[in-house]
């Protein structure tokens, strides 16, 4: 580059024009001009490096724009590695090869993630990628579960003071900058999950691809303390709030990640058709004779009488390739419930009460709730004792493991399950 910027009068042009002959219209041709030239078949395209010499702080830290929105938000700090390391062993992505071809841009672009770095861990059973992204999976006994991979972000955690259906206690609304990726279940836990790994299956709706309910806050402990012993290295732990709203939303800041709602009744808010069972379609079509009789419910978008939980995976999924984070059953989060986001962390941390706050947050809304509680910002409590229909739950993993122990973690959430022994009963309110 050096010796050109010396004395070469010419700069090289590719990719023939409109003017050329057949022969000069090759990937391999190429021809020079004067730089200095202007002519009618003389163009040019763009290209921005990964990083480059001379960029502003940000672009240096490696935040990109997750949003669309113009705000920077923090990136996998790895990409020039990333890029590099695939270049020189493509056989190790997989996932990438569609058509015996080699797709490079999402090695390199923001959705930067740890599996292009080499092989997958060690307790990965499968993974790939597809339109929605990467995803990872692990199997136990013959059931296998795909997580996937949430990119590190910011964005706005609650709702605005004009959005349709909301309550107060989701504001004030905040800005929220999750600095680290994370895995998350691209479904609830299924029933089939929950009986290869605790050997029963308390749930109401019985049924493997259903999402697992009946199961409490300290269930759920006992499910990963065990999940993590059969498959070491996992770490499984249930989502912060806001990695759950964070996840849920996938970039937007709508009501729902399929747009704004709009309430036609109690049960009946149109866009939630194609993404969500909850109390104004969770009893069409309904197959299970111990369904809940939903024949009173008030305002439905569709006539049924009876209902509960369906499938996993059968309404559409998130941009980042998540099913079901609204309706069909509420999730338990990792934080004591707050009745504000006063003091809220910024960080994407779980909200954690040293004194043990009685509650725990629920997320999502259910099979069973009205059209007002089934919306990204929305949240609720329940005491971490209870075991109800519409209670499940969904797995997070932090991608690099934590210096603390997993004997330590299991004994943090021994010592939080002590303290929400005295908690009192709260529910959604059933239809």
């Amino acid at each position: 580059m050096e010796a050109g910027r010396e004395g070469a009068a010419n700069r090289v042009i590719r990719g023939g024009s409109w003017n050329d002959n057949a022969r000069n219209v090759r990937a391999a041709y190429r021809n020079h001009n004067d730089p200095a030239n202007r002519n009618d078949n003389l163009g040019f395209r763009c290209a921005r490096a990964h990083e480059r010499v001379g960029a502003s702080a940000p672009e240096q830290a490696g935040f990109h724009d997750v949003a669309g929105d113009g705000r920077r938000s923090p990136k996998h700090d790895g990409g020039r590695r990333a890029g590099r390391d695939a270049r020189r062993r493509p056989e190790r992505s997989p996932a990438c090869r569609r058509n015996g071809l080699l797709t490079m841009a999402r090695i390199i672009d923001a959705s930067l993630h740890p599996l292009m770095y080499g092989e997958p861990p060690d307790w990965a059973s499968g993974w790939g990628q597809d339109r929605f992204g990467v995803y990872v999976a692990f199997t136990i006994r013959a059931v296998t579960q795909r997580l996937r991979w949430i990119p590190p972000g910011r964005f706005l955690m609650g709702s605005p003071d004009e959005e349709e259906g909301r309550y107060e206690w989701e504001g004030p609304r905040h800005e929220v900058t999750l600095a680290q990726g994370f895995w998350l279940f691209d479904t609830p836990c299924t029933q089939a999950l929950w009986q290869s790994v605790m050997g029963e299956n308390p749930s109401r709706f019985k049924s493997p691809a259903r999402p697992v309910e009946q199961v409490s806050f300290e269930d759920v402990q006992a499910f990963l303390d065990k999940t993590n012993v059969q498959v070491p290295g996992l770490n499984l732990d249930l989502p912060s709030e806001a990695q759950w709203e964070y996840a849920c939303r996938a970039g937007t800041e709508t009501a729902t990640y399929a747009g704004d709602m709009h309430i036609v009744g109690e049960c009946n808010a149109p866009v939630l058709d194609a993404i969500a069972w909850y109390g104004g379609n969770s009893g069409v079509g309904f197959d299970l004779e111990n369904g809940f009789d939903s024949s009173g419910w008030a305002e439905k978008q569709y006539d049924h009488t009876r209902a509960g939980t369906r499938p996993v995976a059968q309404k559409a999924a998130n941009p980042w390739g998540l099913y079901d984070t609204l309706g069909n059953v509420w999730e338990w989060c990792g934080d004591h419930w707050h009745g504000s986001y006063d003091g809220a962390p910024t960080d994407g941390s779980a909200w954690i009460d040293p004194g043990g706050a009685a509650n725990r947050v629920i997320r999502g809304g259910s099979w069973d709730g009205d059209a007002r509680g089934v919306r990204a910002a929305y949240r609720y409590r329940d005491d971490p004792a209870n075991r109800n229909d519409y209670l499940g739950f969904r797995c997070a993993r932090v991608q690099s493991d934590s210096i603390v122990s997993e004997t330590e973690r299991r004994a943090g959430r021994s010592k939080r399950r002590e303290r929400s022994d005295q908690a009192a009963t709260t529910s959604p309110k059933r239809r």
